[in-house]
């Protein structure tokens, strides 16, 4: 056996017979063509670490609990992948009520896309009267009532169906209809109503064939005189609304075009009435929440709820995660749970009518703006955005 060292010596000595006999085990024996002690190091090494590969894993009896900083994936929405270029921006959404699976999606570029499977997939729709100018429409609202519906677009192009979409006609429009069809709303037999971004609400009664205007003036004639004393920034008005949003029964909302002041209309009024807006940053967009009050939207990301239902000019912040990108649009599923989606992906929830939201982390890895929240109903929902981004609500 080779010479160990002395302190090695003493240490053994020092030691009972039965720890001798284990030492010996556990220190190996040179041979007469021994290595050196760094080999045999390298060699102990090597066998303790075969040893620990062999031996049965032992888990511990606790599950991890995932960082607050995980993503999870997007359990109540799934991305709609669209046969369309990526440049282009998501308007609108509607489908057909006598014909749930049955709907239609426009777009910017003259997009116009149509689904018969409730939204899984989609094909585009080829409308030949929308068709035949060297025009390329920005296609902004769409809504139908029974079977029957209707399409506007930018430049002035009215479009209607009474055989839910399987054809559609043209109908013509007045050259000095006023401002750009921004909304329509089919809200029965042969009948809609339309909203120009200029405040002209006009209704129809015959196919579109005859109008009748709802207001008697421009929102630029209503803020000419003296109603638009007490409103700050009207002269600053351009004429144009940035947003319209109109309420189940029928009461409308708008923002004007630099968002500093908004706009409120109830059937059988005149003239639109304007208010001051109640917070220090331009309004973003404006809508109805389940219980008919007011949301408002603010640059930089805050979100307003007025205080009580119905019209009014006191609003109070509600706190939200919008890592400072803006927040474009609301949509309430039920009177408790509404979304809120926004500026590189930001979508927002809540479940309690809107005094607390919580951030779905895992829309941060969209690549878009989220423009609108569309529910049709409880179970059917829908975001739009820009790049064809398209997400329908799972539940």
């Amino acid at each position: 056996m080779a010479t160990s060292s002395t302190a090695t010596a003493s240490l053994h000595l020092l030691l009972p017979a039965s720890r001798r006999r284990q030492r010996h085990l556990l220190i190996p024996r040179a041979s007469a063509h021994s290595e050196s002690p760094a080999v045999d190091r390298r060699r102990f090494i090597a066998h303790t670490a075969a040893a620990a590969a062999a031996a049965p894993l032992v888990l511990p009896r606790w599950t991890p609990v995932a960082r607050a900083d995980d993503a999870p994936a997007l359990s109540e929405w799934e991305r709609v992948y669209l046969p369309i270029d990526p440049g282009v921006v998501l308007l609108d959404i509607a489908f057909v009520p006598d014909e749930p699976s049955h709907g239609f999606l426009l777009g910017t570029r003259q997009t116009i896309l149509e689904t018969k499977d409730g939204g899984n997939t989609w094909f585009p729709r080829s409308i030949p009267s929308a068709e035949d100018e060297d025009f390329n429409y920005r296609f902004n609202s769409v809504s139908f009532k029974g079977k029957e519906g209707w399409i506007i677009g930018k430049p002035a192009i009215l479009l209607h169906t009474s055989d839910a979409g399987e054809s559609w006609e043209r109908i013509p429009l007045s050259a000095q209809l006023p401002g750009n069809m921004v909304y329509i709303k089919a809200t029965g037999e042969q009948s809609a109503e339309m909203v120009t971004d200029e405040g002209a609400i006009y209704v129809t009664s015959n196919r579109g064939y005859n109008w009748k205007a709802a207001v008697q003036e421009t929102v630029s004639a209503t803020l000419n005189r003296t109603v638009s004393s007490g409103i700050s920034g009207a002269s600053y008005y351009t004429g144009t609304f940035n947003t319209v949003n109109r309420s189940p029964d029928g009461r409308y909302v708008a923002v004007s075009s630099r968002g500093n002041f908004y706009l409120t209309w109830e059937p059988g009024q005149p003239f639109w009435q304007p208010h001051n807006r109640a917070v220090a940053r331009r309004i973003q967009n404006m809508g109805w929440r389940a219980d008919g009050g007011l949301w408002l939207l603010v640059r930089g990301g805050g979100l307003f709820l007025s205080k009580g239902t119905g019209i009014t000019e006191d609003f109070e912040e509600v706190q939200v995660q919008s890592r400072g990108f803006g927040i474009l649009d609301v949509g309430y599923r039920s009177q408790d749970e509404a979304w809120a989606a926004g500026g590189s992906g930001v979508l927002l929830k809540t479940t309690n009518g809107g005094k607390s939201w919580v951030r779905d982390k895992a829309a941060d890895n969209i690549a878009a703006n989220l423009y609108s929240v569309k529910f049709l109903d409880n179970t059917k929902g829908f975001v739009l955005g820009n790049d064809g981004v398209l997400l329908r609500y799972l539940g």
